[in-house]
């Protein structure tokens, strides 16, 4: 096995010296055709004999006691098979991250699951979970964060993300040219993924098979097995398809109570959550309260960044949003203090949703950077560039590739930033404000353990596999083209394999590490080959070409087939990060350019146009990163103008659940958007050179846009999103 640890940069893989030609180019995504048609089997579509349906029972109140259940009127409709409620092993988490407790009769969640009705058909199982009646004894919740604040703690021990205190920020704010002292906030935002959570379970001689839609399976398997109180070799999971995944697609209720009914009934059971029960049962991201402290001296370079935030988490959650994760090191300023309190409501837990820490915290510290720009003079963008750091601000750590200002140099030019007019609320289009907006955009770089086994057969072809996942953004492809530019082959000579526990352990998909993590082990599985092709051709891997399906070495061009012979090559590859991760700082930079409208009469706002320029090391796909940054800063628009998940305040539920009322971008709130990458493959980062991508993009995107209705009108909000209503008051006259 080819295993590797990033202590040291890795010498170079036979990917990196691959001359294929497949690797960066924007080919389509192969398992595109499937998807397209229908025929991409998902979690709940798969097909099984004598197939159970159940429908997910949950508690009418926030917070109390179950006290009993009246289950006779649910049993006597027709088709019904069970009603399970007393399991001990039924989770009363959102999502499933531990054993449920026996006899826990808790409720810390408006919706939170209490069992599950079971029938012959899906609607009759939906009509049986509505007639339990669930008896409670109902208590206070506490549902807003603000009024608890006294109640407040700091992070977990095991937070991304600990307190800072460097220098006396109180001293630098009153010294300080200039200063901003601003809070802004952010609400509740939930997963709102087209796919379902849903799962199949199926026992079969003690041993269950889990088809679900899940991100990260070796994690699902340890779990599940854990809540079922088996051994975790008696557990397969299997999710090769899944449909969205932004960190909430981990093991949830569906899955655990699918598998509880299956082993009851002793045939196989599909279980889907209904979308207004995702809502409260798939944690949520929490709402933000962040106080920013900027200071400038008079030539406006900072020398003071504070940044305290206050966020939710339900009970047990564990989870603290690292709202400042983007603050550390974006900034170059003597002087820093950050700190986060955590309070603790009857809410669903929260987690990790698509960015966490930077997706939120970059919206407030983006505009804040501007109101402190425009404080002192300058430019939103020479600003920035003043305060480029050379090292890692807090650890004086080289940084492994940064091209922040190159990427806000291009942008500025193609975008035509020279046109802005810096005074608020000077270019018309008619009734219509016109502005432009930038924003910084930084995402810390990842990686996680993660193998890989690749199989080069006597035919030629390759197989990959790994039990990685493909929530979307290409999986299937980028490794295929790894593989492909590796061994000297074609994208149609390749095989891979995906999602399934059976095979190698991958990272999975999550906190834009899966490329940089399950591409690496594929990459080191390829060098195994190719040092045996080497030496089949009597020469070193690095002086043999792989092409075509051929070795070339030595005034020697042979075919591969011809080399492996009878018996199929294998080789295993592995990584795990080492100390580079402190040796550099290690993060994904961009800058992200906005252009919006704004209606002088009504407040409404128009996107106009979006760019976006990221530097996120190699570029492995050119078409399906394109689509995670695009993907990224529709997110990021949706942010800034309008995802609210509303919370009543007396009863813990949001009232908006569904994706009707829960708003999020559609085609006509998007114009076109461009995308631009600076390509710098990073050597420190891990053995391909790849840094994360899909969460950078809705970094800073949401910013973007809110500098730019500034900018259009002069109302600057720090109550996110933007809706017209806060925007009316402030509209200058016609």
């Amino acid at each position: 096995m080819a295993d590797y640890k990033m202590d040291a940069d890795h010498p170079g893989t036979a990917m990196a010296r691959g001359v294929q030609g497949v690797l960066g180019k924007g080919l389509d995504r192969i398992e595109g055709a499937l998807k397209v048609t229908g025929t991409a089997t998902y979690g709940y579509e798969h097909q099984v004999d004598n197939v159970a349906y159940g429908f997910l029972i949950t508690a009418p109140v926030a917070k109390g006691k179950v006290t009993g259940f009246d289950t006779d009127a649910a049993r006597a409709l027709p088709g019904v098979l069970d009603i399970i409620v007393d399991d001990p092993r039924i989770p009363r988490q959102a999502a499933a991250f531990g054993p449920a407790h026996a006899g826990n009769d808790e409720i810390d969640h408006y919706d939170q699951v209490v069992g599950a009705a079971i029938a012959e058909t899906f609607e009759a199982a939906r009509a049986a979970a509505k007639a339990v009646i669930v008896h409670v004894e109902p208590e206070q919740g506490k549902f807003d964060t603000m009024a608890n604040v006294a109640d407040a703690s700091g992070p977990p021990a095991d937070s991304r993300l600990q307190d800072v205190a460097k220098g006396d920020i109180d001293a630098a704010m009153a010294e300080a040219a200039a200063t901003i002292d601003q809070v802004y906030t952010t609400p509740n935002h939930v997963h709102a993924a087209m796919e379902p959570h849903a799962s199949v379970a199926s026992w079969q001689d003690g041993k269950l098979t889990l088809w679900s839609s899940l991100q990260i399976l070796k994690s699902a398997r340890h779990t599940l097995a854990k809540s079922l109180m088996v051994d975790m070799g008696e557990v397969r999971v299997l999710s090769p398809y899944v449909g969205g995944g932004f960190g909430g697609k981990m093991l949830g209720p569906d899955a655990v109570m699918a598998a509880i009914a299956a082993q009851k009934l002793g045939r196989p059971v599909k279980i889907a959550m209904a979308r207004q029960q995702l809502f409260h049962n798939v944690y949520r991201r929490t709402d933000t309260h962040q106080r920013l402290r900027l200071a400038a001296d008079a030539q406006g370079k900072l020398t003071a960044i504070g940044h305290d935030s206050i966020v939710s988490q339900g009970p047990d959650g564990g989870f603290m949003e690292p709202v400042a994760l983007g603050t550390i090191s974006l900034y170059d300023a003597p002087v820093r203090k950050i700190s986060h309190k955590v309070v603790t409501l009857d809410m669903v837990m929260a987690g990790a949703v698509r960015a966490p820490g930077e997706a939120v915290g970059m919206l407030a510290l983006e505009t804040a950077i501007d109101e402190l720009a425009e404080k002192c003079g300058r430019d939103p963008i020479d600003f920035r560039k003043l305060n480029e750091p050379h090292v890692d601000p807090m650890t004086g750590a080289p940084f492994s590739t940064r091209a922040l200002v190159e990427c806000l140099d291009w942008g500025a030019d193609q975008f035509g930033w020279a046109r802005r007019c810096p005074t608020p609320g000077q270019t018309r289009d008619d009734e219509w404000l016109i502005g432009m907006g930038v924003a910084a955009a930084v995402r810390i770089n990842l990686m996680m353990d993660s193998e890989a086994r690749v199989t080069l057969s006597p035919d030629g072809r390759a197989r990959v596999e790994t039990d990685m996942t493909d929530i979307g953004t290409g999986s299937y492809t980028i490794l295929a083209q790894i593989a492909g530019e590796a061994l000297g082959l074609p994208l149609h000579c390749i095989d891979v394999v995906l999602g399934d526990t059976d095979l190698p352990p991958a990272a999975g998909s999550g906190g834009s590490f899966g490329a940089a993590s399950a591409g690496s082990s594929v990459a080191l599985a390829c060098e195994d080959i190719v040092a045996t092709l080497a030496e089949r051709m009597q020469t070193k891997p690095e002086d043999m070409t792989l092409k075509d399906g051929h070795a070339i070495a030595g005034n020697r061009r042979v075919p591969l087939d011809q080399l492996v012979g009878d018996a199929p090559l294998i080789g295993n590859g592995k990584i795990s990060q080492g100390s580079n991760a402190k040796t550099y700082g290690q993060a994904a930079h961009g800058a992200q350019f906005a252009e919006v409208a704004v209606n002088a009469i009504t407040g409404e706002v128009r996107m106009r146009r979006m760019l976006g320029v990221f530097e996120a090391g190699r570029i492995l796909n050119a078409k399906t990163a394109r689509s995670q940054a695009i993907g990224g800063m529709i997110w990021g628009i949706g942010y800034a103008l309008m995802e609210d998940a509303v919370l009543d305040q007396r009863t813990g539920q949001f009232v908006n659940h569904d994706l009707a009322e829960y708003h999020v971008p559609a085609h006509a709130d998007v114009p076109h958007l461009d995308v631009h990458f600076i390509e710098k493959v990073d050597e420190h980062a891990n053995p391909i050179g790849v840094k994360g991508l899909g969460e950078l993009s809705i970094s800073g995107a949401g910013a973007a846009v809110t500098n730019a209705i500034y900018n259009a009108c002069g109302v600057r909000v720090r109550d996110f999103p933007l809706t017209l209503d806060k925007i009316l008051a402030g509209l200058p006259p016609m």
